[in-house]
Order: C-alpha cells, then sequence, then structure tokens
C-alpha cells in the first residue's frame, strides 16, 4: 500500500524497533556481556523458522488474501503500537516524528505517488513533466482533487507550502537541500526577494519548480508535493502555524478518509471522504487509537484492533500462528543507529557546527564502541532474523544503492580494547580514562518503549563497561528524547552518545540525515569530504546508475571509517491483519490503496 510517507526521512519511536526482551542481562554483568534469549523451544510457527529459529522476511507476504465476500461499508480499528501518545502536529509540512504521519496518512497525501523502485508515477493526485534539461518540474492537479471543505486543491496551495516552509518563521524540520536547491530559494528566504522565481503558478492546476541543478533525486522523492490550504493558513502568522487549532484540533487534507473526533495523542474517529479524487472509500469509518506494545496481542485476539503499523517482532515467534490474523511482512525502509555527540545546531544560519575537541570527537573512541556491541547476536536470538546487524548507513531497502558487500565493523571486543589503548585510554582501575589522564564518563541516552527497551539500552552499556568504558545510561520519554537530542535545534550539551531510529524517505539520498543543513542531523557531523560526497550523489553524473552507485559506495565506506554514527539494526515490519480485512497491503508499488480497503464481515474475527 502506498502510504502517505513523504519523499525524505522521518524518525521513528525506539519501541517500534528496540523491543527486544535481554531478560539475561542484568545478569552478564561480567566482561563481554552477550545477549541471551527469551525464546521458547519447541513451539509450533505458522511460518517456517530457518536456522536455529530464524526467520527471514522472504518468507513472508506482503498483499493480504482476500477471504469472502465484502459486505457493503463498514469499519476497521487501526492500532498504532507505542507507549506514548502521538505529539499530534497533523499536517505533512510541520510534523516530524513516525507516530504522527501513522495519522496522517488516513486522510492527507501528497500529490505524486511512486513504484516499487521509488520513482515517481503519475498516477497520483496530480500528473507531472519534467524539462529537456531535467530542471523544471511542472505538475498538474487533476480537476477532482479538493480539500475536505469542498475547496478545491490548487497550485496556489503548493506554492503557498514552499512560500511557508522557506519562511523565516517556519518552527518545522523540512527546510532543507530539497528547498534550497529550488531557484530564489535562497533569495527568499533571506528576505531579498517576496517571491520563489523558481515557482511559477500556470494555471488554478498547474505549476512548474525550476531547481538550480538537475539531479537523479528529483524523479525519487527530491520535488515537496504536500499543498497546504492556502484559504485556512493564508491569513495566519507562519510561526503560529505548527500550533494551531487547524493542525492540531481540525486538521485538514485530501485524502480518502476526514477527520471526525481526535482525542489528543490516545485516538483519532474517521469518516469516509465521499468526494475523495480516486472515488468514495469503500469503508465508512476508521478508528486509530494507540496501544501499549504489551497489550497488542490481546488485541489482536479479541478484535480489539483489526490491523496495527507494526507489530514488536520479539513478540512474533509465540504469537505467529494466531488463528484470526494473516502476518505481512516486507522490508522496512528504516534502522536504528547509536549516534555521537559531535557538535551544536546553529539556528540563525541553520547549519551544523562541528567540534572537533567534543568529547566524542575522537573516532577511535567512536569506533570501539561500535566493536564492542554485538548486533549479529542481537538480531537472530531476540528478533528471531526480523531486525539483522546493520553494516551501512544505506540500508537494504534500497538494493540499488546499499553496499552489501561492506561489512561494516566487525564485533570484536578484544580489538576495541586494543584500539582503545593504542589511542591512549589507558584503564584507571575499572574504567579508562582521556588521553590526558583526565576522568572519562560518557552520557548515553535512550528513549522508553515498552518493557525491553531499558534491558537493551542497558546491554549497549554493559558492553561498552567491558571495555573499560563508564558510560550513564538515561531513558527518556520519546517525544522529550527527541527534544533534547535535537529535533527543535536545542541540543542538550549532557547527551554524549544516544540510541535512535531513523526511517528513510523514498529518495536514497542521505543528505536528510547526514546533510550540513539538515536539523536532523542530530549528531551535528560535518566534514568538506562529507559535503563532497553528498553533492556528487545528487549531481549530473549521478544520473549514471553505476556511478551514482560508486559515489554512494564511497559514503558508506567513509562514513564507516569516521562513525559520527554506527547503525545497529535492519528491520522488517511484520504487520498482522485480521482475516476479515479485504484490500490491503504493506511496502511500496503494491497499487492497493487505503480507499480500497473493505471487509467481510461486521466484526473483528476473535482468535480460536
Amino acid at each position: 500500500m502506498k502510504k502517505g510517507l513523504f519523499s525524505r526521512g522521518l524518525f521513528f519511536t525506539m519501541m517500534l524497533v528496540f523491543v527486544l526482551v535481554l531478560a539475561a542481562c542484568s545478569e552478564k554483568e561480567a566482561a563481554t556481556p552477550a545477549p541471551a534469549s527469551n525464546t521458547e523451544e519447541g513451539k509450533t510457527e505458522e511460518k517456517p523458522a530457518n536456522e536455529e529459529g530464524v526467520y527471514s522476511i522472504e518468507d513472508f507476504n506482503n498483499v493480504k488474501t482476500n477471504e469472502g465476500t465484502a459486505i457493503e461499508g463498514g469499519s476497521i480499528t487501526f492500532g498504532l503500537v507505542s507507549d506514548t501518545a502521538f505529539e499530534g502536529t497533523l499536517n505533512y509540512n510541520f510534523y516530524s516524528g513516525n507516530p504522527d504521519v501513522q495519522v496522517l496518512q488516513w486522510f492527507d497525501e501528497g500529490l505524486l505517488t511512486w513504484d516499487k523502485d521509488y520513482v515517481y508515477t503519475n498516477d497520483g493526485a496530480a500528473t507531472y513533466e519534467t524539462s529537456e534539461d531535467g530542471k523544471t518540474f511542472t505538475l498538474t492537479i487533476r480537476d477532482n482533487v479538493n480539500w475536505h471543505d469542498g475547496k478545491p486543491v490548487t497550485a496556489e496551495d503548493l506554492q503557498f507550502a514552499y512560500e511557508v516552509i522557506g519562511s523565516k518563521g517556519y518552527d518545522g524540520p523540512r527546510y532543507d537541500s530539497n528547498f534550497t536547491s529550488v531557484v530564489g530559494m535562497d533569495e527568499y528566504h533571506a528576505g531579498k526577494a517576496k517571491t520563489i522565481s523558481g515557482i511559477k503558478v500556470l494555471g488554478d492546476k498547474q505549476i512548474s519548480i525550476t531547481y538550480k541543478e538537475s539531479t537523479p533525486s528529483l524523479l525519487t522523492g527530491g520535488v515537496w508535493t504536500y499543498p497546504l490550504a492556502k484559504h485556512i493558513f493564508g491569513d495566519m502568522d507562519v510561526a503560529k502555524m505548527s500550533s494551531s487549532k487547524e493542525v492540531r484540533e481540525k486538521p485538514i487534507g485530501f485524502g480518502p478518509f476526514k477527520v471526525d473526533v481526535i482525542t489528543p495523542g490516545e485516538s483519532v474517529t474517521y469518516v469516509k471522504n465521499e468526494d475523495y479524487w480516486r472515488g468514495a472509500p469503500k469503508l465508512d469509518k476508521v478508528t486509530l487509537k494507540v496501544i501499549n506494545p504489551t497489550t497488542v496481542v490481546q488485541e489482536l485476539k479479541s478484535g480489539g484492533v483489526d490491523l496495527v503499523d507494526a507489530f514488536p517482532t520479539d513478540q512474533y515467534k509465540d504469537n505467529a500462528n494466531l488463528s484470526n490474523v494473516e502476518f505481512l511482512g516486507a522490508i522496512d525502509r528504516a534502522y536504528t543507529y547509536i549516534g555521537f555527540k559531535l557538535g551544536t545546531w546553529d539556528e540563525e544560519n541553520g547549519k551544523v557546527v562541528s567540534n572537533a575537541e567534543a568529547k566524542m570527537g575522537d573516532k577511535n573512541l567512536r569506533k570501539a564502541m561500535w566493536m564492542a556491541v554485538d548486533n549479529d547476536q542481537v538480531g537472530k536470538r531476540f528478533y528471531n532474523g526480523l531486525r539483522w546487524n546493520a553494516t551501512t548507513l544505506i540500508p537494504p531497502s534500497h538494493p540499488e544503492f546499499h553496499d552489501s558487500s561492506n561489512p561494516g565493523v566487525a564485533y570484536d571486543p578484544e580489538a576495541a580494547k586494543a584500539l582503545l589503548d593504542e589511542a591512549g585510554y589507558k584503564l584507571d582501575g575499572e574504567f579508562r580514562t582521556n588521553p590526558d589522564g583526565t576522568p572519562l564518563e560518557i552520557n548515553f541516552v535512550s528513549m522508553t518503549g515498552g518493557d525491553t527497551a531499558e534491558p537493551l539500552a542497558r546491554y549497549y552499556v554493559q558492553s561498552w563497561a567491558a571495555i573499560g568504558l563508564k558510560v550513564n545510561l538515561e531513558m527518556v520519554e520519546f517525544n522529550s528524547f527527541y527534544d533534547r537530542v535535537g529535533n527543535t535545534g536545542k541540543d542538550d550539551p549532557k547527551i554524549d552518545v544516544y540510541q535512535a531510529a531513523w526511517g528513510v524517505g523514498i529518495d536514497v539520498d542521505p543528505s536528510g540525515l547526514y546533510g550540513r543543513d539538515a536539523l536532523y542531523n542530530f549528531s551535528r557531523f560535518s566534514s568538506e569530504e562529507n559535503d563532497k560526497l553528498l553533492a556528487q550523489g545528487i549531481s549530473a553524473e549521478a544520473f549514471d546508475v553505476d556511478k551514482r552507485k560508486e559515489i554512494y559506495n564511497q559514503w558508506q565506506q567513509y562514513m564507516v571509517d569516521e562513525v559520527p554514527v554506527f547503525p545497529t539494526l535492519y528491520r522488517a515490519v511484520v504487520a498482522p491483519v485480521n482475516k476479515r480485512v479485504m484490500n490491503y497491503a504493506i511496502g511500496d508499488g503494491t497499487g492497493v490503496y487505503l480507499s480500497d480497503l473493505q471487509v467481510n464481515a461486521d466484526k473483528a474475527v476473535v482468535a480460536e
């Protein structure tokens, strides 16, 4: 199903990622702790397990099998699996976290859709054409695309979105290279021009956007296609938009369902949008509710929810044979990582300011911390193969550019100790000192998320202790975590290391998390070499796929060498769907849309 995820990345709750149980961690305080399994032996599984009970995402389908005959109308309940409330920034132009996009996808969408290879298609709410030089995109919005209040979605609405995001008063996370690459945006952002010269409204439904350079990214997610309703926001102070009731309480879109009732942070009720441009949805009503990962199995068994955004994979083995659901699976466009704070964010100039003297500034220290953790065993033992060791910062969801030949950094705690010795981090009792002999204490922040997030974070702390590093752990709730890491541009100076998750966009360009001008570059790493490689990846020469692959292979190795962050786990999405649900799929390019959803019975099937 082509969900409403925009083209660039977004960050995830750790709960979605770190849901494994490390029950034995606290017992392994000796050197080189290793994760222990909590799996039961001899349990009959629905899906065939591979070697040592390890599953493969290849064993899953991503399209639901239809059973029976669809009824007229009906409703479903969608579970957003989270231990925290969704923030409620319900507009694509302002939101930042994955929980909010799970709410957004039901009532709003971008103007363009894409295929399984992440290339824009012409079967969305708008069609597009490119100029011969590849610099100008002309979008034509379909005549029947209307906002939920009946007003037409216009070219001016898309132009308005660019103007708001390019405004100095804008407080969201979108303003990055996707926008600065538009002709005239720099001048508009600096207040030197009243309009963006590269954007021209050609008619009520037609707009052209001209970029400084033609890049391959423009065809795979590099064009911002989320309009902002000018008739609603046009007279509003830009700085107040993201907190307005039009975003928080009465959001509007042009998607298949309309928001009816919002219980902030907890639930949303949607009703069908009879005027939806693809045709009226088959379902009458959808209810989204937040459910804790500890209760997701019971909710599924009882029919309390029909489907969820992502099932905790540590619970899959014991529940793979649930009689009333079908499990779908797909490689996720996301990974988890450990980040090192290497600088700050310059709010005035909108760019990273790296600090070579930062506590984590020595890459030998960072590399040793990567070598100390055994993510291969974490993935196999606790995720049953549905999370697996991550090697580079381009995940296998983009197989054309993921360098599968790059092994990353191998687990080797003895080599980690040797590296620290050589770098001057000498042991003084149980822990090491800085090379200058001063005490070294590292402050590590991770986010809460189910019963297992903290045990997992403690596993990392123990692994680092095993090589002589004193690391202090603090667990923080999702929204507070990202605020402190730097989501608002204000980096908490007390944080040295953090554990986060990143959902990559359909565009392989990693600038959204690692660019010098990216707010989401939470490590605040920058270098001329990084700038060069990122720029080459979206240059004219990168239209040659082999050349682009070569560039990104170089970038992946460069980041392995520099270790501003290190990836921990790639992941699969596993999504159980009640057997009464019809016409549903996960993943990209399936050609199945939320408006197609149907059910074959009034009530959800209950587990036997």
